[in-house]
């Protein structure tokens, strides 16, 4: 017999949002599971907690909150609320690929829902990778802006290797209306909710 699932509750107190730009590897839990860091060495602010996660190996955007609902409304994928990443893949990156994100792709868990992906130039906001990967000059490489609107376990990923576009960084830049500005890595800011 299964447990029923807890249901949201409203914070005791204010409702706190916060951004904050997560490094890589790093975990999306606040505690450090012996190999790699959880945010706690970044965020140390009690009672919050991550709304949705970030593979230890994406970088940027994570939202915490106190509100057991917002937490709820921000990851429930009912709500459909957008997220866009830029991505780095490997490989020539062509139209017909970025059709095929589009239009949703079909992954061994089901069919995505349609993504918007077009090719973009090297973000300009983003800050170099530490530390610095050196990949193989003899296979090109580019850019896609993607924003889905679920969340599945390591879903970009799966989308890009699923067009023949392994992903070499991924960095979420906005959730909904919020966007990780100008956050250096490990930096955060309280948001409006």
């Amino acid at each position: 017999m299964s447990r029923p699932r807890p249901r949201p509750r409203a914070p005791r107190g204010p409702t706190r949002l916060v951004a904050l730009n997560k490094p890589m590897n790093v975990l999306s839990q606040f505690t450090d599971d012996g190999h790699w860091p959880g945010l706690k060495r970044f965020v140390d602010l009690p009672g919050l907690y991550p709304a949705g996660r970030l593979d230890r190996d994406s970088e940027g955007l994570l939202l915490l909150t106190n509100d057991g609902i917002l937490q709820a409304r921000i990851t429930d994928p009912k709500d459909k609320m957008p997220k866009t990443y830029a991505v780095q893949v490997e490989g020539a990156i062509t139209e017909d690929a970025l059709k095929t994100l589009r239009d949703g792709v079909t992954l061994n868990d089901g069919p995505t829902r349609p993504a918007e992906a077009r090719m973009i130039p090297e973000p300009d906001w983003l800050w170099p990778r530490d530390p610095p990967v050196r990949f193989r000059k003899s296979v090109p490489d580019g850019w896609i802006e993607l924003t889905i609107t679920e969340g599945r376990n390591r879903q970009v990923r799966r989308m890009c290797a699923h067009v023949g576009l392994p992903v070499l960084r991924l960095v979420r830049r906005r959730i909904g209306a919020y966007d990780i500005g100008s956050l250096a890595p490990g930096e955060w800011r309280d948001l409006t909710p």
